[in-house]
């Protein structure tokens, strides 16, 4: 079934594919990072210019936007080969599902290496995100509360929340994570 009207939707499918972050897509047009999340979350609707200036970053023009056919992944099993890559560097963000569009829900395989961090100024979106720690060693952080979390250990907290992850010691830590809405 074609989706025309979820513009956050194909946004972030294009923001993906393009390989960006909200944060270097936000740099790239001009405009908050929290736009393009709100942008993407389905809670705001750009004007035409902001969203021509979105797009301009990426790059696409509007007409191209709109009139791609955008389809939603309607399989319910995801081959573990199948799972999108949509982080980059040291660690990894393997997405279940094509795209988001239409969806609710995320949910990510992810595997930090040996010392990778999220970012040593804390990450802050809407919604809500949670996971279980498959293997490794995972310090996470949540407004300035540390714990190092192991193999079964899990959190969920609100996403609006300052939190940060990182990998401790010499192995991967491989997490299992959810975040409501699709804000990664």
């Amino acid at each position: 079934m074609e989706d025309t009207l979820d513009i956050g939707g194909r946004l972030r499918h294009l923001r993906e594919a393009a390989g960006l972050s909200q944060r270097m897509l936000a740099k790239r047009a001009g405009i908050t990072n929290s736009t393009i999340s709100l942008v993407e979350s389905g809670r705001s609707n750009p004007s035409v210019g902001q969203l021509k200036r979105i797009l301009d970053a990426i790059p696409i023009g509007l007409a191209e936007f709109f009139a791609m056919e955008w389809v939603r992944d309607e399989s319910p099993f995801h081959a573990a080969a199948d799972l999108i890559e949509i982080g980059r560097g040291p660690i990894s963000y393997r997405q279940v599902g094509r795209t988001m569009i239409g969806r609710q829900l995320q949910i990510l395989s992810e595997c930090y290496q040996p010392g990778a961090d999220t970012g040593r100024i804390p990450l802050r979106h809407d919604g809500e995100e949670g996971g279980v720690v498959i293997s490794g060693h995972l310090e996470v952080t949540v407004d300035g509360q540390k714990r190092v979390l192991g193999p079964g250990d899990a959190y969920s907290f609100g996403s609006n929340r300052p939190h940060r992850f990182r990998c401790i010691g010499d192995e991967p830590a491989r997490v299992v994570s959810a975040c409501t809405p699709p804000t990664f």
